[in-house]
């Protein structure tokens, strides 16, 4: 009756009720005066419109994924070569030699080429950081993509309504009180349709186990950006629908004060603006400077909670609209699922010590490297029976000794073999990470009180850990024998790009193409981390010429010296000079080997962006690609370096080392 009185119908014998999704059924025939029927014709045509629209929207989104998917599947990117691992006895080892002294020739087809030349166009334009001070360290794709959502959304705001003013009597009052009707109030219900329509999109954006991802390719952590904002517009439609009908009903209805103490006495009001205050505390939370000052493990609990509130509250507001809620909610079971069930296929299993099917933490080693000014840093190595990851992929680590209620996402440094040759044999995870505060200073302190408690031997220690993954897809696809390939990687960043160099190594040597690390640590000593991985590409890079360049930005770093760190301490005990050198069969002719170097000599911050420039200038030919994992100002400088090195022009007459491309972790920006 709240609705029917709102919407001025009146109840006869002769009425019928003619329904309308997602809306209050309308009184036929109308019996109101003719300023007022015709207002209710608006109403109802601009809702049954706007519920047409929402439909036309998210099927546009379904028809782009759908030929998102369907191009992946039989349009395929390039995919590494099959090439067999090489035979590392260094008395047949092969440099490969450049094949030529200028540019490597083009045989592509035009296609191809006009493909590729697009895509690097494309690049030029739109990888670089937009407006910061507002996006943060979002490319400009990402920026323009919202932007056509905002247009989009713009246009079905605002098209199919008739924009008039009634003014209409009032029934018992006197002639001069009358209602001012106008289509403020159809186009209030228009915007809050269609955020009604994008709640259920939100929770997509934000899934872990990504239905996006799994039919476009892209990482979950990609589309981060995009559910953020899309909480940003769902919060503007919202205040912008209660302010249109705290207009409606406090100024233009009369009389008043009567009509506005009415109007808050419905319970559909006031689960209005619950949901609205819900919605403004989860844009507080959802704020860096709150996130700094709470801690993210707040925010992510408090966000989940609050958002269920959310759904709930604008499920009392309007219930006729939770066609587009309950999917929200089933997505997000679904979600949370999926995470469950990836733990217990990683985690449950036979028992064969105990007899029994049970569930079992995989139990780490764990060492532990102090440093009171950065925060001391934990490397773990364990093996557990599950197939192999892709490179570059992530798992979410809870440290069953901290909290189960807490887990991290870390991508491993180790390469995602199989170490049985069994396709469930035990596969070896090596993670590194640095122990500021929280979850990973509490596993740190323990691990050291350990250590120095003397309970057991300093060098090892074991924590049990529960995993969850893997996430995230691939970076090793596209890379074929002809790429160039640098990574570039800031402390603890290392982890996502030192898998692929340990797989590109351990191919066949491919003729021209070039290899090369570039890695600032905070302190020489820090190497230490991964000295067995360095000892990996130091045995195998040389016949593929890896370079390896480690900067040392720590000016307090220990060690004298020129670069401030001594090179033999800190390398402990691996050839400081060259962890990548020559061939050490008898034949040292530099002719029939490609020798590379590390440089432990440079301090300060490394340019990254000349460091592309200078790398892309020294390829003979094919395309490059950056694999980049550091703090978002390096990622920023990264993605404007090889925005410049690409030209659409050049990549079309037939050179390729014009098209280049980044990859970096995203994991480190949200």
């Amino acid at each position: 009756m709240s609705l029917t009185a709102r919407h001025i119908q009146n109840f006869t014998g002769e009425s019928n009720l003619e329904p309308h999704w997602g809306y209050a059924g309308r009184v036929v025939p109308c019996k109101n005066d003719p300023g007022s029927c015709e207002y209710l014709d608006v109403v109802y045509h601009s809702h049954d419109l706007g519920m047409l629209y929402s439909g036309i929207f998210w099927a546009t989104i379904g028809a782009v994924l759908l030929i998102w998917a369907i191009g992946r599947r039989f349009f395929p990117s390039r995919t590494r070569a099959d090439l067999p691992t090489p035979d590392h006895d260094d008395s047949k080892e092969s440099a490969g030699g450049s094949s030529s002294n200028g540019r490597r020739p083009d045989n592509r087809s035009r296609l191809t080429r006009l493909r590729h030349a697009i895509a690097s166009a494309s690049r030029r334009r739109l990888l670089p950081n937009a407006a910061r001070s507002l996006f943060g360290h979002t490319t400009r794709l990402q920026v323009l993509i919202l932007a056509v959502l905002i247009g989009y959304l713009t246009v079905w705001s605002f098209v199919g309504i008739v924009y008039k003013t009634w003014v209409t009597p009032i029934k018992g009052q006197p002639d001069h009180v009358r209602n001012t009707r106008t289509s403020l109030g159809p186009w209030a219900d228009r915007v809050g349709v269609l955020a009604y329509a994008l709640t259920p999109l939100s929770i997509l954006l934000a899934s872990r186990e990504s239905l996006l991802s799994l039919l476009t390719g892209v990482p979950y952590t990609s589309f981060m950006f995009l559910h953020r904002w899309t909480g940003y517009i769902i919060l503007a439609q919202s205040l912008l629908h209660t302010l249109g009908w705290v207009i409606v009903e406090a100024a233009l209805y009369k009389p008043q004060p009567t009509v506005w103490t009415t109007f808050m006495a419905n319970q559909y009001a006031i689960w209005g603006f619950v949901a609205l205050g819900v919605l403004v505390l989860l844009w507080l939370l959802s704020l860096n400077w709150t996130i700094r000052r709470t801690g993210y493990e707040f925010f992510r609990k408090a966000h989940y909670v609050l958002a269920m509130v959310y759904i709930g509250a604008v499920i009392g507001h309007w219930v006729q609209l939770q066609c587009f809620l309950v999917p929200g909610l089933v997505l997000w079971a679904c979600d949370r699922l999926a995470r469950l069930v990836r733990m217990a296929m990683l985690h449950y299993g036979w028992r064969e010590g105990k007899g029994r099917y049970g569930f079992a933490a995989a139990h780490a080693r764990a060492r532990f490297w102090p440093d009171d000014k950065h925060g001391g840093l934990v490397r773990l190595d364990f093996d557990h029976p599950h197939r192999p990851w892709s490179i570059g992929q992530h798992f979410f680590l809870c440290f069953a000794e901290g909290s189960i209620w807490q887990s991290h996402p870390f991508t491993p440094l180790s390469l995602p073999v199989d170490g049985h040759g069994a396709s469930l044999g035990l596969v070896r995870h090596s993670y590194i990470f640095r122990a500021k505060s929280g979850e990973t200073r509490k596993i740190a302190d323990l691990i050291r009180a350990r250590v120095e408690g003397g309970r057991q031997d300093e060098a090892a220690t074991t924590t049990p850990v529960i995993l969850q993954g893997p996430y995230g897809e691939s970076i090793a696809d596209g890379i074929t024998a002809e790429t160039n390939v640098l990574c570039v990687a800031g402390g603890t960043g290392v982890t996502y790009v030192l898998p692929l160099l340990l797989s590109l190594v351990r191919e066949r040597p491919s003729p021209d193409r070039k290899l090369e690390l570039l890695w600032s640590v905070k302190r020489g000593q820090d190497v230490e981390w991964i000295e067995p991985e360095l000892e990996e590409l130091r045995r195998y890079g040389a016949a593929h010429g890896l370079k390896v360049r480690i900067v040392v930005t720590d000016d307090g770093a220990s060690g004298a010296g020129p670069a401030g760190v001594s090179g033999e301490k800190a390398l402990s005990g691996a050839d400081a000079k060259e962890i990548i050198g020559a061939s050490q069969s008898g034949n040292s002719s530099s002719d029939s080997i490609k020798s590379g170097s590390v440089s432990l000599t440079e301090r300060g911050r490394p340019d990254v962006g000349q460091a592309v420039v200078d790398f892309v200038a020294g390829t003979i030919g094919g395309p490059t690609k950056v694999v980049g994992s550091g703090p978002p100002g390096m990622i920023g400088d990264l993605r404007a370096a090889v925005a410049q090195s690409n030209s659409g022009s050049k990549v079309w007459k037939g050179d390729q080392r014009f098209d280049v491309s980044l990859i970096c972790d995203d994991r480190l920006e949200w």
